[in-house]
Parts: C-alpha cells; sequence; structure tokens
C-alpha cells in the first residue's frame, strides 16, 4: 500500500512539473509575441511618418527620384514583412534611405529651419530610440524564450508541444557598420 501512495506521488509531482513547464513556455511565447507586437507598432509608426517626411523635402528641393522611390518600396516591404527577417531587411532600406533624405536636407537652410521638418525629425528620433528599445526587448525575449525550450526537462515538453525557437530580429551585416552617408547632389536642379 505504501508503494502505491509513493508512486501516486511520484506521478502526480511528475504531473504538475509537466503543467509548470508547459505554462512557463506558454508565458515565454506570448512575451515574444507581444515584444514582436511592439516592435510592430514602431515600424509601422516610422512607416507612416515617412509620406509626410517626403512631402515636406520635396516642397523645399528638388528631391532625387531615386532615393524618394527606394524609400517607397522599403516603406511598402516593411508594411507587408511577416517576419523579423523580412522586417530587418526593410529596416534597413529605410534607415539607409532616411540617412540619405537627412543629409542632403542639410544642404537646405530654409527646410533645416521649417517647423515641419524639425518636427518630423524629432518624431524620427523618437521613434528610432523606441525602435532600437523594442528591438533589444524582442532579442532579449527570444533569447529567454529559446533558451527555455531547449534545456531539460523543457525540451521534452516543448518538443512534445511543437515550442519552435524563434529568430532573432537583426539587421543585416551592411546596416550594422558604421558608414558615411554619400549624398548626391548631381540630380538636383
Amino acid at each position: 500500500m505504501l508503494l502505491l501512495w509513493i508512486i501516486a506521488a511520484i506521478i502526480v509531482i511528475v504531473l504538475l512539473a509537466f503543467i509548470f513547464i508547459y505554462n512557463s513556455l506558454i508565458v515565454l511565447q506570448r512575451r515574444v509575441n507581444n515584444a514582436w507586437a511592439q516592435i510592430d507598432v514602431q515600424l509601422k509608426r516610422r512607416a507612416d511618418l515617412i509620406p509626410n517626411l517626403i512631402e515636406t523635402v520635396k516642397g523645399y528641393a528638388r528631391f532625387e527620384r531615386k532615393v524618394l522611390n527606394e524609400i517607397t518600396k522599403a516603406r511598402t516591404a516593411l508594411l507587408k514583412a511577416k517576419s523579423p527577417a523580412e522586417a530587418a531587411k526593410a529596416e534597413s532600406s529605410i534607415a539607409s534611405a532616411l540617412k540619405t533624405i537627412f543629409a542632403v536636407a542639410e544642404s537646405y537652410p530654409k527646410l533645416r529651419a521649417s517647423e515641419n521638418f524639425k518636427a518630423l525629425q524629432e518624431e524620427f528620433a523618437t521613434t528610432e530610440n523606441r525602435i532600437a528599445y523594442a528591438r533589444q526587448f524582442y532579442n532579449d525575449s527570444v533569447m529567454e524564450y529559446n533558451t527555455a525550450i531547449s534545456i531539460f526537462p523543457n525540451r521534452i515538453v516543448a518538443s512534445l508541444f511543437g515550442f519552435k525557437p524563434r529568430e532573432y530580429f537583426e539587421l543585416p551585416e551592411e546596416s550594422r557598420a558604421r558608414k558615411a552617408v554619400k549624398a548626391d547632389f548631381s540630380d538636383l536642379a
């Protein structure tokens, strides 16, 4: 009879551990999903600012069509991105085009002095900071989740219920290198 109680207690302990591990993996998975949603909100916020920036810049300068087309394509790609990798690629293109726009704008004192342009620059700076923070939080959440599904005994529960590793939101290598922005004024009239 004592042996039966010991076996029952072991089964209950294993079952409780199993439930605890499963629930903790669900919490971590939801945290990753929430962190991605925060990045998505900030990327869309920046994408929504782009048309205003383009219109403001066009009003002061006959801007390079190539840069405007590039940023418009990147914005569209960002809004259609389904994964962190796709979003990171579009994010890299947008960041590059924005650097060029702001570099070219430096050559137009009236544009730099414009209240609209100043407000947009400030909005972009604030949004960039929010994106950086959201990216860091997301990547930290992904690391915690990926670690949790990789360690024993969590690995057993994760494989039974199909918990898969998540990808980090990493910028392409060329985006991470700090390069000087090359402003080309040859097409400006």
